[in-house]
């Protein structure tokens, strides 16, 4: 079943609930670079190589990501919690300062996405294991200072006791939304998102990603190489003025 398929389940839904990172934008190449950039400021000996920090996208969350870092060195003592939080705080400014540099733009097909479900009167929501800042510093460049007026629900890591794939971050979501999880539908880029939302009962479509485009999406109702390929996208890109 093709895109045609899917753009009939994403009709279908009462809400439409969003991953951010690698969903809505290519977004971890920048957090990889920030990340270095907390250690040099903290003084720490720590590099990530794209390599490793693909090995550690396993783990969702960045202070969880740091933390089994630093298991993984065995290094004594551990990183205290302020440690972490300080790192993380450093991190997160950095990435703002990137993405407000106009460098990453959202994902084909996401913001098409979005206004036919706004014209549709579908609910919108995020669920991600990122944080508020992160999102906000995203959206905020690539949708403008009042995007968060244009989501009904948007649940970050911190918001709930376990992140990804616990499916905690999308029972918050519907219970903000007050919907069932036969009425919305998860878009989603890694397979940790597809467990999390599964284990939800949420159906999910797969938008690969970078980063995670081999991963195991067999139990996705559907899997996209980008948005865009859906037919709701191609009739509101036709839509806009300066489509030819």
């Amino acid at each position: 079943m093709g895109p045609a398929n899917a753009t009939e389940l994403i009709r279908r839904a009462a809400a439409l609930i969003f991953d951010v990172d690698g969903t809505l934008a290519e977004t971890e190449e920048l957090h990889r670079q920030a990340f270095n950039h907390a250690f040099a400021r903290y003084g720490l000996d720590w590099h990530w190589g794209r390599a490793v920090y693909r090995e550690l996208l396993q783990v969702t969350g960045g202070k969880e990501r740091m933390r089994a870092c630093h298991a993984r060195l065995a290094i004594a003592p551990p990183l205290s919690d302020a440690d972490i939080a300080a790192l993380h705080r450093i991190k997160t400014a950095y990435y703002a300062e990137l993405v407000e540099t106009g460098c990453c733009a959202l994902r084909p097909g996401v913001i098409e996405l979005l206004a036919a479900a706004k014209a549709r009167g579908q609910r919108l929501a995020i669920a991600t294991t990122t944080s508020h800042g992160n999102i906000d510093a995203l959206l905020s460049q690539a949708l403008g200072a009042r995007w968060a007026a244009e989501f009904d629900a948007i649940v970050a890591g911190d918001d709930v006791r376990h992140k990804k794939p616990a499916p905690d971050v999308y029972l918050e979501t519907l219970a903000r939304l007050k919907l069932g999880a036969a009425d919305c539908l998860v878009i989603e880029d890694s397979a940790n998102g597809l467990i999390a939302a599964s284990r939800a009962g949420i159906p999910v479509v797969i938008t690969r990603s970078m980063i995670f485009r081999d991963e195991d999406f067999g139990a996705a109702r559907f899997v996209l190489d980008d948005l865009s390929e859906l037919d709701v996208v191609r009739q509101e890109t036709e839509k806009q003025p300066h489509a030819q």
